[in-house]
């Protein structure tokens, strides 16, 4: 299949997967102001003074230690993209921190969370800086026929990226959760091409083919499903938009495989402890953890492959509540019943506390912990592909 795919027609699902019964109460919009709430105990309000205040105490008491990002710390690889849209197999490449690139057999292309910038800030000059390179750039990649946006904090929303996706893949559409789509028209973007959606809403894509002169040798059409899902997190552009739009994970389903992308989540509020006291012993096993994750496992799994986060969870204490921890992520990962999985959220920012290095290691032990093989959920170098 080599002719361009420009022609997208989406539309709701003829046949649609199965729901929770509680979808219909919409139980994540706020029902006393404005914007989304996580409507689970495992969830608690940290703010942005609470945080502040925090750190500041542990800077001070010198109980805070910023992580070490002399290299060498992440590898990066060249990415080696396929020349074509041939291909029978799932291929998924880490372009670092959230941001995948995954070629489907059938040939969609699904670009997760892009954000090719050196810094995750609204500012060039301030803001976390990348401490590994970036791989490649938007116009290394040969298709992109959909990006999927999680939510809108810095890390994962960058106009920058965007400007270039809609400049040199015009034909891309954009998946974004409720309430993010005023953001392209404000920022100078198109806005034709981004379908807004609400947790637990699919929608069909069909990619075809605008203009072939041989009806004989016409490429098939590609054909996709897209569905919202739950996550528990928030959002946040400035100082003063705090849970006015939606956040959400995603699954993308095409070619006979099934990925579920975790963009960025938490899974249970963990209370200030000791520093090695550990946080899932019997002692705290009636912490509630979200009920979310399994319901997607039981109404749209299994799924072939998840990405999911494994990073910026210290202090536990307040990042938990948002960011999963190794721990989390693979509790994650049987509930939402993937089969294999690769770790994202981590490698390229700054944003917490644990050493760099520290995730892809703490992963290892969860695994073990959990009674699952090594090889079940792993992580790879940024710009590394892996084949599924």
């Amino acid at each position: 299949m080599t002719a361009p795919l420009l022609h997208a027609v989406i539309s709701s699902p003829t046949s649609p997967q199965t729901a929770p019964a509680d979808v219909a109460s919409k139980a994540h919009h706020n029902k006393k102001g404005v914007g989304y709430i996580n409507p689970w105990p495992s969830y608690a309000e940290r703010s942005a003074l609470y945080m502040f205040r925090k750190i500041i105490y542990m800077r001070l008491s010198g109980k805070w230690k910023d992580p070490d990002t002399t290299p060498p710390t992440v590898p990066i690889r060249k990415p080696e993209f396929l020349p074509t849209r041939e291909t029978d197999r799932l291929r998924a490449t880490w372009l670092g921190h959230a941001c995948y690139y995954v070629e489907f057999p059938g040939g969609l292309r699904v670009l997760f969370d892009p954000v090719f910038t050196a810094r995750c800030s609204p500012l060039s000059f301030m803001g976390p800086k990348r401490y590994t390179e970036m791989p490649c750039q938007i116009q290394d990649l040969p298709y992109i026929d959909a990006v999927v946006i999680s939510h809108n904090h810095y890390d994962h929303l960058s106009h920058p990226t965007l400007k270039a996706v809609v400049e040199q893949h015009p034909s891309a559409r954009i998946f974004v959760p409720l309430g993010n789509k005023p953001w392209f028209k404000h920022m100078g973007l198109r806005d034709d091409n981004v379908t807004e959606m609400d947790w637990w809403e699919e929608k069909e894509l069909k990619l075809s083919a605008a203009e072939h002169n041989d009806p004989d040798n016409k490429p098939d059409d590609i054909l996709a499903t897209i569905g919202c899902l739950p996550g528990q997190h928030t959002s946040a552009r400035t100082a003063f938009d705090k849970a006015h739009t939606l956040w959400a994970s995603w699954s993308i389903a095409s070619g006979g495989k099934k990925v579920w992308f975790g963009g960025d989540t938490g899974y249970r509020t963990v209370p200030e402890l000791p520093p090695d006291e550990f946080d899932y012993s019997e002692k705290y096993a009636d912490l509630p953890h979200c009920p979310a994750f399994k319901q997607i496992g039981e109404h749209r799994g299994p799924f072939d492959l998840g990405l999911i986060p494994i990073g910026a969870y210290d202090p536990r204490f307040i990042m938990s509540p948002m960011h999963a921890n190794p721990y989390d992520s693979v509790n994650i990962f049987v509930d939402t019943k993937c089969e294999r999985a690769m770790g994202i959220h981590w490698g390229t920012w700054v944003l917490t506390s644990e050493e760099v290095l520290d995730p892809p290691k703490l992963l290892k032990q969860a695994l073990k912990w959990k009674g699952l093989e090594q090889n079940l959920f792993e992580t790879c170098d940024i710009g590394e592909s892996r084949e599924f």
